[in-house]
């Protein structure tokens, strides 16, 4: 997503017939008189530094994606508290729910870890725990399951479940 919001588009412009393909540094797809003037040959290495800065470049997704394969060490081996959801990309009320997970994840950075698991993916996961229904969001404190939310629920619940498990030891 950061990425995303990073994007810089580069054009190739062909040079006029009988002519080098070049490749032409602009900021747009329409060729500047500048790109136009003073054309980079493709063997050459732009020095040139970008006028557009990336302001989100060191944002990382705070939300893990938790699979079969990493989820012993990054949830059961893990001594802060890890919020599970168990969601499906074909799921109504998971795309609801999935901006206030990553919400939460921002707001409780370095007190829980957030992490989903795709239950298309990962159904031995989702039956270990007996998730019948999505979105279910899990509570793991010390590799013990404490608590379990079933369905789209507002974010001052998630919250008053969060703070239950941060506060204590």
């Amino acid at each position: 997503m950061a990425l995303e919001t990073c994007f810089r588009a580069w054009a190739l412009h062909a040079a006029p017939a009988g002519g080098k393909d070049r490749l032409a540094v602009g900021s747009s797809f329409a060729p500047s008189k500048r790109a136009a003037a003073a054309p980079l040959s493709v063997g050459r290495v732009a020095t040139r530094r970008p006028r557009h800065v990336c302001q989100s470049k060191n944002a990382v997704d705070e939300v893990l994606v938790a699979d079969e394969k990493n989820w012993d060490g990054m949830v059961m081996a893990c001594e802060t508290p890890v919020l599970v959801e168990f969601w499906a990309p074909w799921c109504g009320p998971c795309r609801m729910i999935a901006p206030v997970v990553d919400e939460l994840a921002k707001d409780y950075a370095g007190q829980i870890k957030c992490c989903k698991v795709n239950t298309d993916d990962c159904p031995n996961v989702a039956s270990t725990y007996g998730i019948r229904s999505i979105p279910t969001v899990l509570i793991f404190k010390g590799g013990e399951k404490k608590e379990s939310i079933i369905g789209a629920v507002p974010k001052t619940t998630l919250t008053t479940i969060i703070d239950k498990y941060i506060g204590s030891s």
